[in-house]
């Protein structure tokens, strides 16, 4: 495990991470970057844009105002009608208010925001419409400040940024039904700002007429800047690129321990099974909570942020209202029923067939308990993270969330995938083998507001497509009764190049098909998240990544499919597998 044909830690793709060793903790030598690229200053809005309030136009102050639009882009979005949105965002946008419109403004619903949503919403039809050589202006200068902007020097290296602008203002979401939703996201200013860079290096100038909160040379870190949001009072960093070196010398290593387990998961299986029947409850509990978190990849729990209220847990945190257990449901014996709030508020809703001794076991901890009682009241993330240590140095509940992500990947891989399909066929087998990673670590997302438009829209282009497949197929006949007529070589050349055009709108035709069933089967599911933290990467090369595929097959493209980006010198990154080809 993870993949038993992948490269050995030996040979190039590994052995790159062993060059240029430092010393214990310290990450870099030198480390030049120009800061984060600020959001721009907000933009007023026009005069004839109104705000209204009880049926009156209003002017309102430029903070108000500006706070104002954020709730007005989000008219049509389903945030906007949940109670507790609204009531964070009233509250919070209350305090940035003049006193004078304090004292006016003091029913949300009286508020009417619908002239400013019209104004956002023809603004950015106005902007997708925009002829070619605008949209270009517009790129050009959006590759300018990624230049400037979206590059470090690192030891001598020219590094790529990940988010090396900062967040923009405006009203928070979260996942899942997060308490703190709809409260204000304030401006980064640069006096928010922690920079961090070498001393002989350039230090990176603040914007005119502000300053840096503070300039470090800590070497010891990987970010490069850092702020504190004010939502949940968390560190907030601009980081290197997944595709930086040291991102991925993180990675190799975080990855390797994982296939360090695969050598002792069976002794560490066999060492719960057996402590499910020990005399000592604590032990019990800690034996039941690692067969949920090999099993389930449920995170560890009791992790909060500093400041964090909504009432998210983890398997070490359950209570017993979080679980009911059915002797018997849906054919299947011995079944938990989970139901609880993960991780940013993501609902954790599950049906599963435990072994009996985990169920009896069960059972004794919710004896005499009320439901908000804790399920595992003698066990904490840091006593089962120190059992964990004991078993294998490096190994915690994330390195078995790690290991059985990958594990399930290389399993469905090789399940679901095709060597007869086509690319587009081999790239729908991955993001359900992908998919399938992503359910396992309870990756969900909302369905996109613009999701049913975008279907909308595939569904044209297949009915278009369908059509001329149709026509081709008319004509290629055509051909062929014309060759039949006059068998000469004029005619035999119509009905070959007739077949070729057929045959290339066919498998237009079977590559959109297989888009809109993908995005069909991806609409509630994240699989963003598995691909960058979970997945090895020698995985997908050793199973013939579709993506990887198509670059050894040489197929000549003018676009780059999703999830490859251009390094240069004719080398592509692909972001499923991590490594980088030529084209």
């Amino acid at each position: 495990m993870p993949c038993l044909e992948c490269p050995d830690p030996g040979t190039e793709e590994g052995g790159r991470w062993e060059e240029e060793k430092k010393e214990d903790g310290v990450k870099w030598m030198q480390l030049e970057h120009r800061g984060p690229y600020f959001v721009p200053p907000y933009e007023p809005l026009p005069e004839d844009v109104q705000f209204y309030y009880d049926g009156k136009p209003l002017k309102l102050s430029l903070a108000t105002e500006e706070i104002a639009t954020f709730y007005a882009k989000m008219l049509d979005h389903e945030y906007t009608t949940k109670e507790i949105f609204q009531n964070n965002f009233f509250h919070d946008w209350r305090k940035e208010m003049t006193s004078e419109e304090q004292e006016l403004i003091k029913d949300l619903d009286k508020c009417d925001f619908r002239e400013i949503h019209k104004y956002f919403v023809e603004k950015n039809e106005a902007r997708k419409a925009l002829p070619k050589e605008e949209k270009q202006k517009l790129k050009e200068e959006a590759d300018k400040i990624q230049e400037e902007y979206g590059y470090c020097i690192l030891d001598g290296h020219r590094e790529k940024i990940g988010n090396f602008k900062t967040e923009p203002p405006g009203l928070f979401r979260g996942r899942g039904e997060h308490p703190k939703m709809g409260m204000l996201k304030k401006r980064i200013m640069p006096e928010d700002v922690v920079i961090n860079c070498s001393r002989d290096s350039k230090i990176p100038e603040p914007p005119e007429g502000h300053r840096w909160k503070e300039v470090r040379f800590d070497n010891t870190v990987t970010w490069l800047a850092s702020w504190t949001e004010n939502i949940q009072n968390t560190l907030k960093y601009i980081m290197l690129n997944p595709s930086s070196k040291l991102k991925g010398e993180k990675d190799w290593q975080k990855y390797e321990v994982a296939r360090r387990l695969k050598d002792v998961v069976h002794e560490i299986r066999a060492q719960y099974r057996k402590d499910w029947k020990s005399k000592e409850i604590k032990k019990r509990q800690r034996a039941v909570a690692l067969y949920f978190i090999d099993k389930l990849a449920l995170r560890a729990g009791n992790e909060k942020e500093e400041g964090e209220t909504a009432d998210t847990v983890g398997c070490c945190s359950l209570r017993v209202e979080h679980i009911q257990l059915h002797p018997q449901l849906d054919g299947q014996e011995h079944v938990v029923e989970f139901d609880f709030l993960g991780k940013d508020s993501i609902r954790y809703y599950n049906k599963v067939s435990v072994e009996r001794p985990v169920f009896k076991n069960l059972q004794l901890f919710m004896k005499n308990k009320d439901p908000t009682d804790d399920l595992f009241d003698q066990l904490t993330t840091h006593f089962l993270n120190k059992h964990l240590q004991d078993l294998m140095d490096g190994l915690t509940a994330k390195v078995f969330r790690t290991y059985n992500a990958s594990i399930t990947l290389q399993e469905q891989l090789k399940a679901l995938t095709n060597p007869e399909d086509n690319v587009a066929g081999k790239l729908l087998s991955y993001n359900r083998a992908n998919r399938a990673v992503a359910i396992l670590c309870n990756h969900q997302r909302s369905i996109p507001k613009t999701f049913a438009k975008s279907m909308q829209f595939l569904q044209e282009k297949i009915d278009a497509k369908k059509k001329q497949v149709e026509e081709a197929q008319e004509e290629v006949k055509k051909a062929e009764d014309e060759f039949e007529d006059t068998k000469d070589a004029k005619a035999e050349a119509n009905v070959e190049r007739k077949k070729k055009l057929l045959k290339r709108l066919e498998e237009q035709l079977a590559r959109l098909n297989v888009q809109a069933t993908d995005k069909e089967e991806n609409k509630q599911i994240a699989l963003g998240t598995s691909k960058l933290n979970y997945l090895d990467p020698r995985i997908s090369v050793a199973c013939k990544c579709p993506v990887l595929l198509h670059l050894q097959l040489g197929t000549k493209q003018l676009e780059l499919p999703e999830g490859r980006e251009v390094l240069g010198q004719g080398r592509v990154l692909c972001h499923q597998c991590g490594l980088r080809r030529n084209r």
